[in-house]
């Protein structure tokens, strides 16, 4: 699959990544990775812990040196442009950060005055940002009494201050609630109406599919798939696969398996196995009795629907990259 996105005659794009590399010393935690986000996008970005998602985001902020390539946001290469183009970004890191005896008011105007914003529109601007992220009855909260959801929030709200074109969240839904996710879900529905584009990085794959008019899947610093939902789900539509549970004997049905012409890639997992399949229903039974014929202790035999998490356990090969 191609890993650039398509776009439209006169389509603008906001972020360009060409041929980025970043290496710590002999590993490499970014491989020739290139991708494009149209403006206005809602663009998520897929990949197991250590996949290099966190590396390339720090980068695009400013904040890690590529070893080589490039990163043009909205027409600036930003090694050119180094203090200019960071005020097209607003940066949310996976991690909030300690603020001991500091109010919701008093850390806007904190960023604000980092910013650069004028004291006198400081307190109108906070007003605003913290209507739109719902934390308007919070204000004159201690930050450290926040939840977890309003702390995300309020670190969106804050990295909204200079009124970025491109918003790079990494993470931002990590260990909220359910409710809580709902919350930032439809503020980042708002941010897309306002003109905001937005790459977001998130395990929760469900809500990527619902959210993000694309995504892109990479593995060990690899683009492996870049395009639209509905393209990704169609080109990997036409697979089946089967999914295996077994008490005991992993091993055992894994050989099975690999033994049937009809059975493509078996990807093993901590307590089942899922297999690429070519066949009909008949075909899929006559796998199963042949598996209890061998004593392979089977709990389920299933075939899988395919959705954006399935698609992504496919392509990964269901193995989490090394840190």
């Amino acid at each position: 699959m191609e890993a650039g996105n398509k776009f439209k005659r006169g389509e603008k794009i906001m972020l360009a990544i060409n041929n980025l590399v970043k290496n710590y010393g002999k590993f490499k935690a970014v491989d020739n990775l290139s991708l494009e986000i149209g403006k206005g996008q809602i663009y998520g970005f897929v990949g197991a812990n250590g996949a290099g998602k966190t590396t390339t985001m720090k980068i695009v902020a400013g904040l890690l040196k590529p070893t080589s390539g490039s990163v043009v946001v909205a027409g600036m290469n930003i090694s050119e442009h180094k203090k200019t183009f960071k005020n097209k970004i607003g940066y949310m890191p996976d991690f909030f950060g300690v603020y001991d005896d500091l109010k919701v008011t008093e850390y806007m105007d904190f960023y604000s005055g980092i910013y650069g914003v004028e004291k006198s529109q400081r307190a109108k601007l906070t007003d605003e940002l913290l209507e739109l992220v719902n934390l308007t009855e919070k204000k004159d909260f201690y930050v450290d009494d926040l939840s977890r959801g309003m702390k995300q929030r309020l670190c969106l709200a804050r990295s909204l201050i200079h009124n970025p074109e491109l918003l790079i969240l990494d993470e931002p839904a990590s260990g909220l609630d359910p409710k809580a996710r709902v919350e930032m879900k439809e503020v980042l529905k708002e941010l897309k109406d306002l003109g905001k584009t937005i790459i977001i990085s998130s395990h929760i794959l469900p809500e990527l599919a619902e959210l993000c008019t694309s995504i892109g899947i990479i593995q060990k610093g690899k683009m492996i798939v870049s395009g639209t939902v509905d393209d990704i789900m169609q080109k990997t539509a036409h697979k089946k696969s089967i999914r295996v549970r077994v008490l005991d004997n992993m091993e055992g049905a894994v050989k099975v398996l690999k033994e049937q012409p009809s059975i493509g890639e078996v990807n093993v997992h901590n307590d089942f196995l899922e297999a690429d399949f070519n066949g009909t229903n008949e075909v899929m039974a006559e796998i199963l009795k042949t598996a209890i014929k061998n004593d392979i202790p089977i709990v389920s035999f299933t075939e899988v629907e395919r959705n954006l998490e399935s698609v992504f356990m496919h392509l990964i090969g269901g193995k989490e990259d090394e840190n």
